[in-house]
């Protein structure tokens, strides 16, 4: 029998890489996908052999070091799977599997090569190079960019113990086939985790003035009408989804403009936020849409970006 397509963690020594452990493998149980964490150290392991030989210990114990962050996030994987696990029916008698692995190399090119065969990679929004305040690390936001799978960022979970259990999963829809390997990851994960799918939709990314909404031109819009309209046609990107996923209560959310606003107080209540990587307007060029790129900054839970489908 084949073996399903991990879901791979990214592994620092930051709190933030702990929290994207914790919830992954939260996502692990209940998608029945092995875990795999890996920890990226610079060089070769030629590198280390020929550090000790010239008499630098430090680098061997770098590596120890290594060692010991994926044996503690191996412990928390583990524990936050058995929490998982209580009282749900999803998962029954799954068990999580856990391999470790420590890479040489570039860790962005490395987690990018763990990328083309896993089912989704996860990582924590911050690493320890970032300042305390800072808005996202450099290597999670290049992953998301050039990754060839769902890319999960992790941010804000609670007390950092364990990944929000409730609330719903909330999805951005533009109306275009662009959507719709976002609407695909959100339906199954709403079904897995029981919870109801909050789909919101914007006629325009670009701000109107919210008394009086015009056209470029200046000429002022039937809100009323336009609503009908684009609640219609919501409706038609999520009709098929309904039928397969019954059991996925949806409420639907039209907006006039900026749909990362409506996103953003979305997700204050939400346990993730699915979006696209590339909006209505992109061009195949552009990596990151606008909607996108200012979720990753400002999401108020673990956000899913996709804009491929899994690997089986």
């Amino acid at each position: 029998m084949t073996t399903p397509a991990p879901i791979v963690v990214g592994v620092d020594r930051s709190d933030s890489a702990l929290n994207a452990v914790r919830w992954a493998a939260r996502e692990a149980v209940l998608r029945r996908r092995p875990l795999h964490l890996v920890a990226a150290m610079p060089g070769s392991p030629n590198t280390f052999r020929h550090a000790v030989q010239l008499g630098a210990p430090h680098f061997p114990d770098q590596r120890y070091e290594a060692r010991e962050r994926l044996s503690k996030a191996h412990t928390v994987a583990l524990d936050s799977a058995a929490d998982a696990a209580i009282g749900s029916t999803a998962v029954g008698n799954a068990r999580l599997s856990v391999v470790e692995h420590l890479r040489f190399g570039n860790t962005v090119e490395i987690l990018l090569g763990e990328s083309r065969n896993a089912a989704m990679l996860v990582v924590g929004s911050r690493g320890l190079d970032q300042l305390a305040d800072g808005i996202l690390g450099s290597i999670s936001a290049a992953v998301v960019l050039h990754a060839e799978c769902p890319v999960a960022v992790i941010r804000c979970l609670p007390e950092s113990e364990r990944p929000p259990l409730d609330g719903p999963v909330v999805v951005g829809i533009d109306g275009t086939e662009n959507s719709e390997p976002a609407i695909s990851e959100a339906f199954e994960t709403a079904s897995l985790h029981g919870v109801d799918l909050v789909a919101v939709h914007a006629w325009s990314d670009s701000r109107l003035t919210t008394a009086f909404p015009s056209d470029p031109d200046g000429v002022a819009l039937d809100w009323n009408a336009i609503s009908t309209a684009e609640h219609a046609v919501l409706s038609e990107r999520l009709a098929g989804w309904r039928e397969k996923y019954p059991d996925v209560a949806i409420r639907q959310v039209v907006v006039h403009d900026r749909p990362a606003r409506q996103l953003i107080t979305e997700s204050k209540s939400a346990q993730l936020v699915v979006v696209g990587r590339r909006g209505r307007g992109g061009f195949t060029s552009m990596l990151l849409g606008s909607t996108s790129r200012r979720l990753m900054h400002t999401a108020v839970c673990p956000l899913l970006i996709v804009h491929s489908p899994r690997t089986p």
